[in-house]
């Protein structure tokens, strides 16, 4: 018969608190959209929205002007070179101070523009827009918009520059006649309104002719 083992020959027993190897988890890629939100938010400081997709709150850093995106070509002289532009599809997104789109319907009957279609909106407090991407950090446009922009998103023409205050390039009531560098919000108005009518005399004239 074996007698018992004597106990300095018996196998150590496994405690029950002996670590186990460390094994790093799998990393999880970084989200593009998560990226973009941070830079927003980290880096420029501008307040977003939660969900999906990304969108920026007008009426607290600036306004918007969304115009048919001839007209905004047209008017980019208006702006300052630091001014935010952004380009989504056949459309653009003019930046201009806080305040401003409330402004946009009476400076439009002032110029005498009120009363015609322009394709011109103006968003203020309470509005929303699609957050553009910048143009060097935007992936593969057809990998949707967990992946990146999807075809036709919007995305910066002229990005914003993180550390700089963007208020002080947009384009202001306070601007006509004062002495500071700020753009003139009514000069821009009238230029956007011009070219406005333009492109859409333009599209009416390439319309073909209905025959009875």
């Amino acid at each position: 018969m074996v007698g018992p083992v004597p106990s300095s020959n018996r196998p150590a027993a496994r405690s029950a608190s002996f670590p186990h190897p460390i094994v790093p988890l799998p990393r999880r890629p970084v989200d593009p959209g998560d990226r973009i939100r941070g830079w927003y938010e980290n880096e420029l400081g501008w307040p977003t929205v939660p969900g999906e997709p990304l969108r920026l709150a007008t009426g607290e850093r600036f306004d918007v002007l969304d115009v048919p995106a001839e007209a905004g070509r047209a008017a980019l002289r208006r702006l300052a070179p630091a001014s935010p532009v952004a380009v989504r599809g056949d459309r653009m997104l003019l930046l201009v101070a806080a305040g401003c789109a409330e402004e946009v319907p009476g400076i439009l009957e002032w110029l005498e523009w009120g009363a015609l279609p322009l394709g011109l909106t103006s968003l203020g407090a309470g509005g929303l827009i699609e957050a553009p991407w910048p143009a060097d950090r935007a992936p593969d446009h057809a990998t949707g918009p967990r992946g990146g922009p999807v075809q036709g998103a919007a995305v910066w023409l002229r990005p914003p520059v993180a550390g700089c205050e963007v208020e002080a390039s947009l384009p202001t009531m306070s601007a006509l006649g004062g002495a500071g560098n700020a753009p003139d919000l009514v000069r821009l108005v009238d230029t956007l309104a011009t070219h406005c009518h333009r492109v859409r005399l333009l599209g009416a004239c390439a319309q073909p002719l209905a025959f009875s």
